[in-house]
C-alpha cells in the first residue's frame, strides 16, 4: 500500500470532524491507524505550551512486526501491558539525570506516571492503568516508539 500524503491528510480530518477516537485500515500486510490522544503534561512543562486541540497521530507498520516481548506476554496471563498511545520518544524519567519514573521490580498503582513519551516536541505523561509490579523495561530511553508497542509489562 502506497500512503501519500495527501491520503494521510483526508484521514486525519475524518477523525478529527466526526469525533472518533481511532481509525484503523488495513491492506494485506500492511496498516495505517490515525488516532485522537489526550494530552497530559508533566508538571515541568509550562503551562500555556499545551496546545489547544487534541493531536492526532498516523502510523503505519506491518502486521508482522510484533514483538517477542508482547508475543511472550500474551503467552503469561497475569501480565498487563502498558504500550505506547502514541509515536515518539520514550523517556523513563522527567529529564536527563533524573530518578527513572520506575524501575523493574518496583511497584506501581493505577494511574502512576510509569514514563514520558516526546510527541511533537510535547511530553505527555503515560500512566499504569493496573497496579501490580514492573516485571519488564522493554524500551531503552530516547528509543522511539509506535503506536501499539509494549513499553513496559506489570504482573498483576
Amino acid at each position: 500500500m502506497k500512503i501519500e500524503l495527501e491520503y494521510i491528510e483526508k484521514l486525519v480530518k475524518l477523525v478529527s470532524e466526526n469525533e472518533l477516537s481511532e481509525i484503523t485500515l488495513e491492506e494485506g500486510e500492511k496498516a495505517i491507524s490515525v488516532r485522537k490522544d489526550k494530552i497530559i503534561m508533566p508538571a515541568h512543562v509550562a503551562a500555556g505550551s499545551q496546545p489547544a486541540a487534541l493531536p492526532v497521530q498516523a502510523t503505519t507498520s506491518t502486521k508482522e512486526e510484533k514483538s517477542k516481548k508482547e508475543v511472550q506476554a500474551g503467552e503469561r496471563t497475569n501480565l498487563t501491558k502498558i504500550t505506547s498511545p502514541m509515536v515518539g520518544t520514550f523517556y523513563r524519567a522527567s529529564s536527563p539525570g533524573s530518578t527513572p519514573f520506575t524501575e523493574v521490580g518496583k511497584s506501581v498503582s493505577a494511574g502512576q506516571v510509569v514514563c514520558i513519551i516526546e510527541a511533537m516536541k510535547m511530553m505527555n505523561e503515560i500512566q499504569a492503568e493496573v497496579a501490580g509490579r514492573v516485571v519488564e523495561v522493554c524500551v531503552q530511553d530516547g528509543e522511539p516508539v509506535e503506536y501499539g508497542q509494549v513499553l513496559m509489562l506489570v504482573e498483576q
